[in-house]
């Protein structure tokens, strides 16, 4: 019997945009902050929806779902825009790239995942969509010192230009945790209506 897949719902970001982390990134761990476990930068992308372990047999009906969902959507365009982190105040546990553009898109897509996943028996989010892509976590030993002067450094490093990018498909991910991170794999690539489905 196969091992359960941990996996994910997410929109995948081109590669100038994950050079733009990546760079912030950078500056985060040349500071050396103690308690600061960062992401790696190629496999930063913005979460639509999280699965939890599903099994292997469930991979064709999640992607039917998550097709009936894209179905309904065309492509739009958004972009990044600033930095921040969670909680705010002087003690922030993730740090994150801020989204704009075509927020009202992004959220209705987001909807329209999170409805035809329910239908599979996956509960519906509670909470609020917020989008953000998360850069770095703070683990609970870290230092309030470092916690400030992470948030300083992830100012300073912040893109100076909105990167914009366009979004014509979402796709369902594979996570694998290790002493590294989490190692991500793209199962499935789902097009937005009206996208080519070979444009990546």
């Amino acid at each position: 019997m196969s091992k359960p897949v941990r996996a994910f719902l997410a929109i995948e970001l081109p590669g100038s945009v994950k050079a733009a982390l990546a760079r912030v990134v950078a500056e985060l761990r040349a500071a050396r902050l103690g308690g600061l476990r960062l992401v790696r930068p190629e496999g930063i992308h913005l979460t639509l929806k999280f699965l939890g372990d599903v099994p292997v047999n469930r991979i064709d009906a999640i992607g039917a779902a998550a097709e009936r969902a894209a179905d309904r959507h065309a492509p739009f365009t958004l972009s990044l825009s600033g930095v921040g982190a969670f909680p705010g105040g002087r003690a922030p546990r993730v740090l994150w790239a801020g989204i704009a553009g075509d927020l009202d898109s992004l959220r209705a897509l987001q909807s329209s995942v999170d409805g035809s996943l329910a239908q599979l028996g996956f509960a519906r989010e509670r909470r609020a969509f917020n989008p953000h892509l998360t850069l770095a976590r703070m683990r609970d030993s870290a230092s309030r010192e470092d916690r400030s002067r992470a948030l300083c450094v992830l100012r300073a490093a912040q893109p100076e230009e909105a990167l914009g990018f366009d979004v014509d498909a979402t796709a369902l991910f594979q996570s694998t945790l290790g002493p590294g991170g989490a190692v991500y794999r793209r199962l499935l690539r789902v097009p937005l209506a009206g996208a080519r489905p070979d444009s990546a």
